[in-house]
C-alpha cells in the first residue's frame, strides 16, 4: 500500500540518521585513582581556645513570648486603672445630673432609641428635668445607657420600682439610681466596680437572667452561694419581675395601639381632604359635558320609558275592546237563537179566499187579536229571555254608572 502514497507522505515514515559517536571528554568515576578522605585533625589549630568561648544564649520560645505579652500587657492595664481609679471624681462632672437623689440610671437602651423616646416613655411616672444619654468620645455613638433626672425624688422612686426591665424598641431596659455620687466607694464597671453579674468570670459565676440584682443576690453570687434558699428567692424575685414586665408590656402596647389609632386617624383625615377638594374641583370641571350626556341619556330613558308604557295601554285596550265586542257578539247571537220561535201554520178553510169561496171576501182580523199558539216549552224559555234581558240591562246600566 505505500507504493501508492505520495512523496511527501513517504518521507515522514522514513527513517533518521544514527547518532554520532562522540568520545568522552574524562575517565568515569571507577577509573579515577583518589587519596581518599582525610581526617579534621589537621585543622584543629585553627579553632578557638575553649577559655575565650561566651557561654550560648537561650532563646525565647513562641509559647515563652506569648506569655511574657500577656503579662506586660495585664501590668499596664492595672497601672493605668490605678490611676484612673486615683483620679476619678463623681462629683467634678460638669455635665453631670443636678441633684444625685432624684436621677435614675438606664442602662441596656437600644443604640437607636432617641433623647424624645425615652421622654415619652418615663414621663408617666412623672415629669422629667433633664436627660443625658451617654456617647462615645472618639467617634459620637451612643453607649447604650443614660440618666434621668425627675423634679420629684418620688417620681424617680416610682420609675425604680416599676420601670425595671420595660421594653423600649425591642430592648429590655435596666433602671437603677444612680450610685456614683450617692454611694461611698463606688467605682463604675470600666473601673472594676459596678452590680453587673453576668460578667464576673466563668458560667459558674456569671448571673444568666438579665434584670436588675438585689444586693443580698449579688452578695450571694459574690460568695458563691448557690443553696437551695438562695435558689428558690431568685426564682420568685424572677417570676414577679416578668410577671410585672408582662403587665407594664401589655400596657405599654395598649398606649401604643392607641397612639398609632390616633396617628393613622389624624393621617387619613388629613389626607382625605386634600382628595376630597380635588374631587369636587374636578368634578365641578367636567359636570358641564357629563352632566349634559347624563340629563340627555335620562331624557332619552324616560321618553322610551313612556312610550313603552303607552305602547302596552294601547294593546291592552285594544285587546280589552276586542274580548268586549266578542262577548257582546256572542250574547246577541244568544240572544237572537233563544228569541227565534217557529210559528204554527193554520190550514187554510174551503170557502175563504179560495176558487169555490165565491165572489164575496171576508176581512182580515187584527193582528193584536190574534194569538200565537205556542208549543208547551216555549213559553218557559221566554219568560227566562226576558229576565235575562232584564239582568244584562241592569248590568250595563251599573257598569256605565
Amino acid at each position: 500500500m505505500t507504493q501508492y502514497l505520495p512523496p511527501n507522505l513517504l518521507a515522514l515514515f522514513a527513517p533518521r540518521d544514527p547518532v554520532p559517536y562522540k568520545p568522552p571528554l574524562d575517565r568515569l568515576p571507577h577509573e579515577k585513582k583518589t587519596k581518599g578522605y582525610s581526617g579534621v585533625g589537621a585543622f584543629l589549630a585553627n579553632f578557638e581556645d575553649p577559655k575565650d568561648t561566651p557561654p550560648p544564649t537561650r532563646v525565647e520560645t513562641r509559647e515563652e513570648k506569648h506569655i511574657r505579652k500577656l503579662k506586660e500587657k495585664e501590668d499596664e492595664v492595672r497601672q493605668k486603672l490605678t490611676d484612673e481609679v486615683t483620679g476619678w471624681d463623681p462629683h467634678s462632672n460638669t455635665i453631670a445630673t443636678g441633684d444625685a437623689f432624684k436621677t435614675l440610671f438606664v442602662a441596656r437602651i437600644n443604640y437607636d432609641t432617641s433623647e424624645s423616646k425615652l421622654r415619652r416613655e418615663f414621663e408617666s411616672y412623672g415629669p422629667i428635668k433633664m436627660i443625658h444619654v451617654v456617647h462615645d468620645r472618639q467617634n459620637g455613638k451612643p453607649r447604650g445607657y443614660a440618666f434621668i433626672e425627675y423634679d420629684h425624688e418620688r417620681d424617680m422612686h416610682s420609675a425604680y420600682k416599676y420601670a425595671d426591665g420595660k421594653k423600649i424598641d425591642g430592648r429590655r431596659v435596666l433602671v437603677d439610681v444612680e450610685r456614683a455620687r450617692t454611694v461611698k466607694d463606688w467605682l463604675p464597671r470600666r473601673l472594676g466596680g459596678g452590680l453587673g453579674g453576668t460578667r464576673r468570670g466563668g458560667p459558674d459565676l456569671n448571673v444568666r437572667h438579665s434584670g436588675r440584682e438585689e444586693p443580698s443576690l449579688a452578695a450571694a453570687a459574690n460568695r458563691g452561694m448557690d443553696d437551695r434558699e438562695g435558689r428558690d428567692r431568685r426564682d420568685r424575685e424572677r417570676r414577679r419581675t416578668r410577671s410585672r414586665s408582662r403587665e407594664r408590656e401589655r400596657e405599654e402596647r395598649r398606649r401604643e395601639r392607641e397612639r398609632d389609632r390616633d396617628r393613622r386617624d389624624r393621617d387619613r383625615d388629613r389626607d382625605r381632604e386634600p382628595r376630597r377638594r380635588k374631587r369636587d374641583e374636578d368634578t365641578v370641571e367636567i359636570k358641564s359635558e357629563e352632566d349634559k350626556d347624563a340629563e340627555r341619556e335620562k331624557r332619552r330613558r324616560e321618553r322610551g320609558d313612556r312610550d313603552r308604557d303607552r305602547d302596552r295601554d294601547r294593546r291592552r285596550d285594544r285587546d280589552r275592546d276586542r274580548d268586549r265586542d266578542r262577548d257582546r257578539r256572542d250574547r246577541d247571537r244568544d240572544r237572537r237563537d233563544r228569541d227565534r220561535v217557529d210559528i204554527k201554520q193554520e190550514p187554510e178553510e174551503e170557502g175563504y179566499g179560495g176558487m169555490d169561496g165565491g165572489n164575496q171576501e171576508e176581512p182580515l182580523p187584527d193582528p193584536a187579536d190574534v194569538k200565537i199558539k205556542m208549543e208547551p216549552g216555549l213559553e218557559q224559555a221566554s219568560a227566562k229571555i226576558e229576565e235575562d234581558q232584564n239582568g244584562y240591562n241592569q248590568e250595563n246600566a251599573h257598569q256605565e254608572y
